[in-house]
């Protein structure tokens, strides 16, 4: 029977796989320059861009990392939640299509060729600094990707580590090859269908299949009281606050993360961001908080099962393995074998388009071959994603050797707190402020980037209050670091008139300067 199981399992991997294959050829004969390449040309619609945001936004860390972090933490949990949903609506609600204007007008086709165009820059500083930062943080998410492809291959497939890596590495990088943005869009849409139902249907399947004798707070209670405390679970009242701070400051990484806001360069116009806002908060709303509630029901049910109480172990990681098992038949097993593929492979993909974009085009092409045309460039991204997912893949296989009991949920945070600390500070005041300058958003990704080390590997380590900042995590501080240190030096070293001369004609084109320009000059 396990024998049978297994090979379900692989049959239906397969498929999955064909479809991934499938998507990639037929994005690739869209593919005629570098534009299609890195943004699709700028024609993708609402509905592709709003699951391909929200997949890559979440990756993995939803299905493996959330659902574990759910049945650890019980109700407050839920923090993360409200979080992410904020910085969900925040995000396209108010940036999406001030950020869609400018980078149109610009031209721009990368994250730091917005930033160059937007300073009307005079020098290749900024754009460097932005390359070298969004490859090295890149490449440490991938890392965490991977090592979440080796988990999921491991406890779902029973395969080593190390292979289950190897394996989903050689899949997502072999359709990125294929058909660039556009596949990794599509393939995103499909990947982020098989999200929505999967995490939506699996709690209503869990929460009917058990015995309802007690109900969920007196089932949580019965293990533990503090798992029904939504606003912590310490006795220390700052420490709660720190926790709640840590958890729903999450979502500040939706607000201007290149893998996310690159997506907005991509949609076809603004209507369609008015259709995708609704479409990636109800995504947001409904896969955050089923992937808690997932578990929470887990552990009630786990922990009342004597047989399988100890199962729970390495900080919950094995949540969904096990739920999946033991409430889905074979054949949905294996499709869930996919959906949390797909999760992790959705995120995969877009970093590594995105780290190929700053290498290829930011450095190569814009900084020592700039007459060189763009489809001569196709060769050199290539070779670039390659060597940036071996190296990722390196990472990942070292992590898994040097921390085995790591939690997987904050080990991904990590990578995603780097990338949104040195970024979304950054993006958020070139689209509010007029008076940041150019040295000012150096000054906040150096900040960011610097301080997103310090607050994992120093503060963390301090006597007394190193566990608040181990609660509070890196992100909050990090960002706040570098929003401070953006406006201090702008007042310092104003930004050209050149520059605000041109912002303010393009918000004077649409009406918006007066609505929702912050200019503090």
């Amino acid at each position: 029977m396990e024998t049978e199981n297994l090979l379900t399992k692989y049959i239906v991997l397969a498929i999955y796989v064909g479809i991934l294959f499938l998507i990639g050829i037929l994005a690739s004969r869209r593919i005629k320059s570098m534009s299609d390449y890195y943004v699709g040309g700028k024609g993708m619609g609402f509905w592709a861009v709003a699951f391909s945001a929200r997949a890559t936004g979440e990756s993995g860390w939803l299905l493996i990392g959330l659902t574990g972090m759910g049945a650890m933490a019980g109700y407050s949990g839920y923090w993360v939640v409200v979080g992410e949903l904020l910085g969900v609506f925040v995000s396209w609600q108010f940036m999406a299509k001030r950020f869609k204007r400018r980078s149109d007008k610009y031209g721009a086709i990368t994250i730091p060729d917005y930033l160059q165009s937007h300073f009307k820059s005079v020098s290749h500083t900024l754009r460097v600094v932005a390359a070298v930062v969004l490859v090295v943080f890149i490449v440490i998410y991938v890392a965490t990707q991977i090592d979440l492809t080796g988990i999921a291959f491991e406890s779902m497939l029973g395969l080593e580590h190390q292979w289950g890596a190897l394996i989903g590495f050689i899949i997502v990088l072999a359709y990125i090859f294929i058909g660039g943005f556009v596949a990794a869009v599509w393939s995103d849409l499909f990947q982020g269908v098989l999200m929505f139902l999967g995490l939506v249907l699996l709690p209503i399947v869990v929460w009917f299949s058990m015995d309802h004798g007690t109900g969920v707070t007196e089932g949580l209670n019965a293990i533990d009281p503090t798992l029904t405390q939504v606003m912590g679970r310490s006795n220390d009242g700052w420490m709660n606050l720190f926790t709640i701070l840590g958890l729903s400051m999450i979502g500040l990484g939706f607000l201007g993360s290149p893998q996310v806001y690159v997506r907005f360069m991509s949609i076809k116009d603004e209507n369609e961001i008015k259709k995708g806002k609704w479409v990636a908060i109800a995504f947001t709303l409904l896969t955050d908080a089923a992937a808690v509630t997932i578990g929470i029901l887990a552990r009630i049910y786990f922990s009342e099962d004597g047989a399988h109480a100890a199962d729970l172990g390495n900080n919950g990681q094995n949540v969904l393995d096990l739920v999946t098992r033991e409430f889905l038949p074979p054949i949905l097993v294996a499709v869930f074998v996919a959906i949390v593929l797909s999760a992790i492979m959705s995120t995969i993909d877009s970093l590594l388009i995105l780290a190929s974009s700053a290498i290829t085009r930011d450095f190569y092409q814009k900084i020592f071959k700039p007459h060189l045309k763009d489809e001569n460039l196709t060769k050199i991204s290539r070779i670039s994603t390659i060597i940036m997912a071996l190296t990722a893949l390196i990472i990942a296989i070292i992590l898994n050797y040097v921390s085995p009991d790591r939690q997987v949920f904050w080990v991904v945070i990590f990578g995603w707190s780097g990338i949104a600390a040195t970024f979304c500070p950054v993006i958020i005041l070139t689209l509010f402020w007029k008076g940041y300058s150019e040295r000012g958003a150096i000054a906040s990704m150096i900040s960011g980037f610097v301080g997103v080390i310090l607050f994992n590997f120093v503060f963390k380590e301090m006597d007394n209050i190193g566990e608040y900042f181990v609660a509070l995590d890196v992100l909050a501080p990090a960002f706040a670091v570098a929003m401070i240190v953006g406006v201090i030096v702008s007042k310092i070293y104003p930004p050209r008139p050149e520059a605000v001369k041109m912002i303010e004609g393009i918000d004077a084109e649409t009406n918006g300067t007066t609505a929702d320009t912050i200019d503090t000059k």
